[in-house]
């Protein structure tokens, strides 16, 4: 087999797909529409490798990409794929060598590299073959009603729960402040204008968002945890919240809050959570719940994997 490695060109998505069918699982339709031409802004460099012999020659058969977010710009994300009938020739191997190399163009001056896979899979297969280890998992929770007792609210004092606008400075400060707090181990430095742009925004889908406070507004009450919807409509299918709590707080009360929280999102209708490991607060919420079989993982972990 005589391959020829190139740069992406405008239809290789059509004949890719083509060789390779439908997605493996949900990380592989959401990586494969990152496809493009190579550039400088956002930075991304793509590469085919493409046959060169016989009735084949021309047709590509596998591709590869590395890429600098904006946010969390440690580590490149990359992602490697092959046509069925061609891995295990080291196609694969090559690509990602190539794209090692073409890391150190990276505009921030990052090289290494990270990639999502789901267990069991193709990709995560790969991934351990290459070198790449698991930084953090993420799993989505579904809650199911009454899972947790509801809390006892006193109207003059003490905890209170409030409605709060998604574009407020407050709810803003809350969640920059949260998010970066359980990425320590992937730094991302959340401005108080990217938390707005990518959590808060009405194109996030953010529909609106409750807040928890350790006493009532009036009193000076501060956000002790915070939960964002992004399900527009009111249905029996269960909610897409983000949760998120104060990281100033002792653990215990942070465990608290979210507790509190979640027992009044829950008290009528199920909820979905993103939990990853580092959240440690929600983790010790929720892992009881699963135990208990009153929340379950509603669809297969995701590994965040890096070299």
């Amino acid at each position: 087999m005589a391959l020829n490695y190139r740069e992406w060109r405008d239809g290789d998505d059509l004949e890719l797909i083509q060789l390779w069918g439908g997605p493996e699982n949900a990380q592989v339709e959401q990586a494969r529409a990152l496809f493009r031409q190579s550039s400088n802004h956002p930075w991304l460099r793509c590469i085919v490798a493409e046959d060169v012999v016989g009735t084949e020659a021309g047709v590509p058969v596998a591709a590869a990409y590395v890429f600098e977010p904006k946010l969390h710009n440690q580590r490149l994300w990359a992602y490697v794929e092959v046509a069925a009938d061609h891995r295990r020739t080291g196609v694969g191997s090559t690509l990602l060598a190539m794209l090692r190399h073409e890391a150190g163009g990276s505009l921030s001056g990052a090289t290494r590299l990270r990639a999502k896979v789901n267990p069991g899979s193709t990709g995560a297969g790969f991934s351990a073959a290459s070198g790449f280890g698991p930084i953090q998992r993420s799993r989505i929770v579904q809650v199911e009603p009454d899972a947790l007792s509801l809390p006892a609210f006193d109207d003059n004092a003490g905890p209170q729960l409030d409605e709060a606008a998604t574009g407020s400075v407050e709810l803003t400060t809350a969640v920059a402040a949260w998010y970066n707090s359980v990425h320590g181990w992937d730094p991302a430095d959340m401005t108080l204008g990217q938390a707005q742009q990518y959590l808060l925004a009405d194109s996030t889908g953010a529909g609106g968002a409750v807040v928890l406070r350790d006493k009532p507004a009036a009193d000076g009450g501060k956000i002790a945890a915070f939960a964002v919807s992004y399900t527009q409509t009111r249905t029996d299918d269960p909610a897409d919240v983000l949760v998120g709590y104060d990281p100033g707080l002792a653990p215990a009360e942070q465990e608290a809050a979210i507790a509190s929280l979640l027992a009044m999102l829950v008290h009528q209708f199920p909820v979905l959570l993103e939990v990853d490991d580092s959240m440690t607060a929600l983790v010790n919420v929720v892992e009881p719940l699963l135990a208990m079989g009153s929340a379950s993982v509603s669809s297969p972990e995701t590994l965040v994997v890096s070299d």
